[in-house]
């Protein structure tokens, strides 16, 4: 039983059922930052509530509001 549970666990992990923590030190770039944020993947990148999610790599509201127009994120 053990055993069927680490296989089916290994699964979800391969198929990316689980996402991996994130911290905005792991994005490169604000559009990076941004499709995470908005797809939920990373709810936590707006801290100070601002709208500006990951400020070591979005420098503005406007940057981040023409990602989520160009991605479609409400």
């Amino acid at each position: 039983m053990r055993r069927l549970f680490i296989l089916m666990a290994t699964a979800v992990l391969l198929m990316g059922g689980v996402a991996a923590a994130k911290t905005c030190k792991d994005y490169r770039t604000c559009r990076e930052a941004v499709v995470a944020w908005c797809k939920g993947e990373h709810p936590r990148a707006d801290g100070d509530k601002d709208g500006i999610p990951c400020e070591n790599v979005c420098k503005s509201l406007d940057e981040v509001n023409k990602i989520r127009k160009e991605i479609g994120c409400k």
